[in-house]
């Protein structure tokens, strides 16, 4: 695991961890900046769209690596 903020690994986590991780790591950062999460969970595909649309939270991008998704969220409010 990383000490950079802009950087989340949840991989081997499962629903609803992923998300709740990403929301605790979105609030201390500035609205504009970015924050990578690196999640393996199947049901983030879902979670993390929905996360950032609820949350007004911009989802930059979503890959998948391997076995690894990889979303890029850009802080809104």
């Amino acid at each position: 695991m990383t000490d950079d903020p802009h950087m989340l690994d949840a991989t081997g986590l499962l629903c609803p961890l992923p998300v709740l991780k990403a929301r605790k790591r979105l609030q201390p950062l500035a609205v504009g900046d970015t924050l990578t999460v690196q999640a393996d969970d199947p049901a983030a595909v879902i979670d993390m769209p929905h996360f950032c649309a609820e949350a007004g939270h911009e989802l930059v991008s979503a890959n998948v690596d391997g076995a690894v998704q990889v979303y890029v969220i850009r802080k809104g409010r």
